[in-house]
């Protein structure tokens, strides 16, 4: 019945009684926050009030103040300035929150997003040329151009100045051709390291202002409130899938404030499509409502619609760009499928996949810009490193996704030999090579992930931070998970575990979802898993839920409903590290006692 293999049990920790004591925490607080690496009062009081008082300074990011100099002497000058920013959600709202603030201190610089499938990422020459040739002096990438060598030297000779801002990661001994803001750098703050695209463009906004602001700039001239900007960080940082702890959850928490009352007429107009009537924007609603629109029009080509409506003033336009790109994003859900579709019957084909590390998919004329969503549902799938390939004219153009323990970027540049062209991170990127070596890339990923990944490394796992009963989940315990918000990469919803529940309705509702209504002991609650369907338990069986609580309003009234994630009868020899589980909950439940 169950989706995982493993239920994998977090230990109780002593410490956490400790830090419930010292940082005045209640104790399942203090139990969630040691398992994400927080034992001290500080590192715990940092984490509850991420106050953009505590933002690093800007200037210690390598390059940032010759950055700034260069920046603020075209300012002086008049220069006519491009940002060039990639087509993804990341770097839209990099390009965005630069041209806002441009326009701002009085500055109309302009913007050009690549065509994904034209021009590909990062800074190209061609694009180099037509940019020079409008008389743009000075030219500033967001979210790409670190390692974009050759289109940086043709910028350079056709007399632009390059300031590159980035959080890509760069090989050793980097020698930047230009000044690079880039955390990723050697001697770049580790703290700094973990920010998006637009984290980085909205620290530069945030150096030059005071820059400005030192010289007397804003004596005579409205100085721009940055806070305004934080929507928009907020949502190409989560788009990013970065991790929302540290200096990133101090941006996205702020951001999400100023999502509710949005100052952009985009944002609204997307909120109002994505039906995100609320005040209270969650960082869900930013990755799985908001995000994929604004990535939609770039997957399929030009990302000129998504820039256009976090920049445009006018409620009209900004309404008919929210038509627009939901229907994009529709789009994209179909080609999905159909590549899913082909995948699957390839698999089929395959044989026994267990036997591989990894997974290597290829089709021809695949459409490129949805291959790095598909692979990542190949690694939700499969649980192992995947890449799929779309094979035009000689050449395989690629996207892969990888798993905790394998560093797909390092894995790349191992084999940098064989690519035309790659980058990304450790989880993520993306590549171009000749199909004559495919073979080889094939072999050599594969061996690669041998020698790196064990056997328990490919097997799926879910995270069980706590074992609860029923009687323990009330309004006083979502309050205090709340309170661990915003919830992402690094920083997951608590999952928790109740045992031996009696299942009273169970019914599916909707796309394979399952809709049930459970009891412990005189507590009853209902509960939904969506995508869940194929596990579907009987009325009156016994089941262990894994499961997220979360508030629930039905005309008016709010309940408590538990999300779930997985599933099992009570007596099934579910391969789940179980053994603590009654210490646990004698000890998380003292409290409530």
């Amino acid at each position: 019945m169950s989706r995982y293999n493993i239920w994998k049990l977090k230990p109780v920790f002593p410490e956490a009684r400790e830090l419930s004591r010292t940082a005045g925490l209640t104790l399942l607080q203090a139990h969630f926050l040691v398992h994400r690496g927080m034992r001290d009062p500080q590192t715990v009081k940092d984490f509850f009030d991420p106050r953009l008082a505590s933002l690093q300074d800007p200037l210690t990011l390598p390059d940032m103040g010759e950055a700034v100099r260069i920046v603020q002497h075209a300012i002086e000058q008049d220069w006519k300035i491009t940002v060039y920013g990639d087509y993804d959600a990341d770097g839209i709202t990099a390009t965005a929150v630069l041209i806002h603030f441009f326009d701002a201190i009085g500055l109309k610089a302009s913007a050009y997003i690549p065509n994904r499938l034209r021009e590909g990422y990062g800074l190209n020459r061609e694009a180099v040329r037509r940019i020079a040739a409008d008389g743009t002096k000075l030219l500033i990438t967001v979210d790409c151009g670190s390692s974009d060598y050759r289109a940086i030297a043709a910028a350079q000779r056709a007399g632009l100045t390059v300031v590159v801002t980035d959080h890509h990661q760069v090989p050793e001994n980097y020698r930047p051709p230009c000044a690079v803001v880039n955390a990723h750098r050697s001697g770049g703050p580790s703290a700094l390291r973990p920010l998006a695209g637009v984290g980085v463009a909205f620290f530069l906004a945030v150096a030059i202002r005071t820059a400005l602001r030192e010289k007397g700039w804003f004596k005579t001239r409205k100085e721009p409130d940055l806070r305004e900007y934080l929507d928009l960080v907020a949502l190409g940082t989560v788009a990013d899938r970065v991790p929302l702890l540290g200096q990133n959850r101090i941006l996205v928490n702020s951001g999400l404030r100023m999502m509710a009352e949005s100052r952009w007429e985009g944002i609204g107009a997307m909120k109002a499509a994505a039906q995100i009537d609320r005040l209270s924007v969650t960082a869900d609603d930013l990755a799985f409502r908001l995000a994929p629109r604004l990535n939609a029009p770039g997957r399929l080509g030009g990302a000129a619609l998504a820039l256009e409506i976090l920049t445009v003033r006018d409620i009209a336009k900004a309404e008919r760009a929210a038509r627009e790109l939901t229907a994009l994003n529709q789009e994209r859900q179909r080609l999905e499928r159909e590549i899913l579709k082909q995948i699957d019957a390839q698999v089929a084909s395959m044989g026994d996949v267990d036997r591989l590390r990894t997974l290597m998919l290829c089709g021809e004329n695949w459409h490129t810009g949805v291959l790095g969503i598909v692979a990542s549902k190949l690694v939700d799938r499969y649980h192992k490193p995947a890449v799929v390939l779309s094979l035009q004219d000689g050449l395989g153009i690629g996207s892969g996704r990888s798993i905790d323990g394998f560093n797909l970027f390092g894995a790349l540049t191992e084999m940098a030999h064989l690519f035309e062209r790659y980058g990304g991170h450790a989880h993520a990127a993306g590549f171009a090579l000749k199909r004559v070596n495919l073979d080889t890339f094939r072999k050599d990923l594969e061996q690669l992930a041998w020698d790196q990944l064990d056997d328990e490394s490919l097997v799926p796992g879910l995270d069980i931070d706590a074992v609860v009963s029923l009687a323990d989940i009330d309004f006083r315990t979502l309050t205090e998970i709340d309170a661990l918000a915003p919830f992402g990469e690094g920083n997951p919803e608590p999952c928790l575990l109740v045992r031996d529940v009696t299942v009273f309705e169970s019914r599916l509702v909707g796309d394979n979802h399952l809709k049930m209504s459970v009891a412990q002991d005189g507590c009853v609650f209902d509960a939904i898993g969506f995508g869940l369907g194929d596990l579907a338990p009987a009325k009156g069986e016994r089941v262990n839920l894994a499961f997220v609580p979360e508030k629930n309003t039905w005309q008016g009234v709010e309940r408590i409903q538990l999300k779930l994630l997985d599933l099992a009868g009570w007596d099934e020899p579910v391969p789940s590290i179980l053994e603590d589980a009654r210490s646990q909950l004698d000890v998380l439940g003292a409290e409530y006692e």
